[in-house]
């Protein structure tokens, strides 16, 4: 086992050199940018868009994809239970459905007034970072639309 670890070590510390040796070239620096400074010097504006739009769309692709399985399950529930419903296998009580539903809607409306504040603070620190990363941002809406296409 020590041996194994030994092995993994020098791998990943020839992995960083190689890395660092990389980011020394005049090539690396002309695609990249330079290393310093916050996220909008640190990289070029293509990396910048490369990064926001292969993350947009990664997020956009598992979103269209989990989106159709929860409507799958969701309407492929809703429409068991009716067949069901009809055929006799079940009773539903749908005047006890209707009223926890309107439970369930008062209890939402009691809750979305009393996140407020919270709900104020996460816009506008959203806010504050899309003003600051504009151009990742930008990417990352593109490759968002881009995946829910795809």
């Amino acid at each position: 086992m020590a041996t194994r670890d030994k092995v993994e070590e020098e791998i990943y510390d020839k992995v960083v050199d190689l890395t660092e040796y990389a980011k020394r070239q005049r090539w690396w620096n002309r695609l990249f940018g330079k290393n310093s400074g916050p996220l909008a010097e640190k990289y070029s504006v293509a990396t910048q868009i490369a990064i926001g739009g292969v993350s947009g769309w990664c997020a956009g692709y598992l979103f269209q994809k989990v989106g159709k399985v929860a409507a799958t399950a969701v309407g492929g529930g809703l429409l068991l239970l009716q067949i069901a419903n009809n055929t006799g296998y079940i009773q539903v009580d749908w005047k006890r459905v209707e009223k926890d539903v309107n439970k369930a809607k008062k209890q939402l409306k009691k809750g979305t007034k009393q996140a407020g504040p919270e709900l104020n603070t996460f816009v506008d620190k959203s806010t504050e970072f899309v003003k600051k990363n504009i151009v990742v941002t930008s990417g990352f809406v593109g490759g968002f639309l881009l995946g829910m296409a795809s």
